[in-house]
């Protein structure tokens, strides 16, 4: 008795084209979380509580907000990743991905611990402003995300700058823009908290760029294809 033989032809995986949307949505998403906490909470909370009630739903949107920008800028990654390719260097792919992850990891410690202050704050809000609670949040609010989650970022983006200078991957002027980035987010934080709108605003010019880049070479490809069809 004869078997047929079934062949499974094998494919690798490809990016898609328009997952550079996902920084897109990261930039969107995360800027309107930094826009909503920066407009709820007054420059001195640490001496006024009042605003706790009155913004709590600012807050609250602003908290829901990051966990799916959180999810965009896992993907953005995977997009500067895919770009580099072959050209990938164990080294500075260390020192990206890694910086990447921490700068997640910091954002989501404070967003889980703004969160934890507020569900603490519902539930008895004299406990909560009368046992240090408040104040020990406050503090580690700022110190997650004003020097821990920043400055992964700057590293972010000078690792960023960096590969693109030694791949070309990206033009000179975008590389160099990305340092001088960088130095204005890890200077001007301590002194402008709207600073923070800097990096995703960086991811959002990088990944206009590189979706640009990929549907014209999308295109480009369908015309090549065109012609061979026709031959």
């Amino acid at each position: 008795m004869q078997h047929d033989k079934k062949y499974i032809l094998q494919q690798p995986l490809r990016t898609p084209r328009a997952a550079a949307f996902a920084g897109i949505f990261f930039a969107v998403l995360q800027t309107a979380a930094i826009i909503l906490f920066q407009i709820s909470i007054p420059a001195d909370s640490f001496s006024q509580k009042e605003w706790l009630q009155d913004q709590s739903r600012n807050i609250s949107l602003a908290l829901g907000l990051m966990p799916f920008a959180g999810i965009a800028f896992l993907w953005f990654i995977g997009v500067i990743r895919d770009r580099l390719g072959h050209l990938e260097d164990q080294f500075f792919s260390t020192l990206f991905f890694g910086t990447g992850l921490l700068y997640l990891a910091m954002t989501f410690a404070t967003a889980a611990v703004a969160g934890g202050l507020l569900a603490v704050y519902g539930f008895n809000p004299d406990l909560f402003l009368e046992d240090g609670f408040y104040v020990f949040g406050q503090a580690m609010i700022y110190k997650f995300n004003n020097v821990f989650a920043i400055r992964m970022a700057g590293m972010f983006m000078t690792v960023s700058g960096t590969i693109w200078l030694r791949t070309k991957l990206m033009p000179l002027w975008l590389a160099i823009s990305t340092y001088l980035i960088a130095i204005a987010l890890l200077i001007g934080i301590s002194l402008y908290p709207w600073t923070t709108l800097l990096f995703p605003a960086w991811v959002f010019v990088i990944s206009v760029y590189i979706l640009v880049l990929n549907f014209r070479y999308e295109h480009r490809d369908g015309v090549t294809y065109a012609k061979l069809h026709n031959t």
